[in-house]
């Protein structure tokens, strides 16, 4: 692949006996959506870890956007561009969605941030996160407390505050979980539309949004990859099937 936006190689990861990450190596196009998907502890949710910067290797390296972050913390990958949603920030409940947004906003801009001033003077700010929710259908819920939304679009405030520092890449680990059928829909097709603007990878047991949305997917069991491919390979690969989607299908 030409020229990656993110690249692991030989990445690893292991608690005590316990191997979690063995030896992964995969590569993530510019402008893809690229879903990772595997039975439980197949090591879905150590491999974002890692990626984000949330828990350290044990061996191996991680480049994004031609540069070695292997040794960067969580809040420098995620000054380069490199976000996982939901673990930015914590959504403050008793603030309203445009409050948590413009916070985000603020961090990525290096504004003062008078926003809770009465004479504030960060229109900017107010305006780069009324576009951020915008982007995830809350406009209309901007001055609401956070505590009063529902889960769904609590799920979908935490989503307006990865884009609003920017990003890049986003890692999303389960998005669509606790979400009612109606919710579940509209976050899918809030994702499609943000494919196209954003490089995804996308986390997520819901096989039918998988394979709505993903572009590629790479399948992981016991902390191996076992095949990356096109939704159509993934779905006819004899060995993803007996690992995994035969499994679901059964269920």
């Amino acid at each position: 692949m030409a020229d990656p936006l993110l690249a692991v190689e030989h990445l690893c990861k292991s608690f005590g006996s316990l191997v979690v990450s063995d030896g992964i190596s995969l590569e993530f196009a510019r402008g893809e959506l690229h879903a990772l998907i595997g039975p439980n502890g197949a090591g879905k949710t150590t491999l974002i870890h890692q990626l984000s910067g949330l828990m350290p290797s044990d061996a191996g390296r991680i480049r994004f956007d031609g540069e070695d972050v292997t040794r960067l913390d969580m809040a420098s990958r995620a000054r380069k561009g490199l976000v996982r949603s939901f673990q930015i920030t914590s959504v403050l409940p008793a603030f309203s969605a445009l409050e948590n947004v413009a916070l985000a906003a603020q961090a990525r801009a290096g504004s003062s941030f008078h926003f809770l001033m009465p004479a504030a003077g960060e229109e900017g700010l107010n305006a780069a996160a009324l576009a951020a929710l915008g982007r995830v259908g809350l406009e209309r819920r901007a001055h609401v407390r956070a505590g009063s939304l529902s889960h769904g679009e609590k799920r979908h405030l935490e989503l307006a505050v990865a884009l609003a520092t920017g990003p890049k890449l986003l890692l999303l680990d389960e998005p669509l979980a606790g979400l009612g059928q109606d919710e579940s829909q509209a976050s899918i097709r809030m994702l499609d539309q943000l494919k196209s603007e954003l490089t995804i990878i996308l986390v997520e047991h819901d096989m039918e949004a998988v394979f709505t949305l993903a572009d590629r997917i790479t399948v992981l069991s016991y902390g191996r990859v076992i095949a990356t491919g096109s939704p159509a390979a993934i779905r006819a690969d004899a060995a993803v099937r007996a690992a995994y989607l035969g499994e679901e299908e059964a269920a």
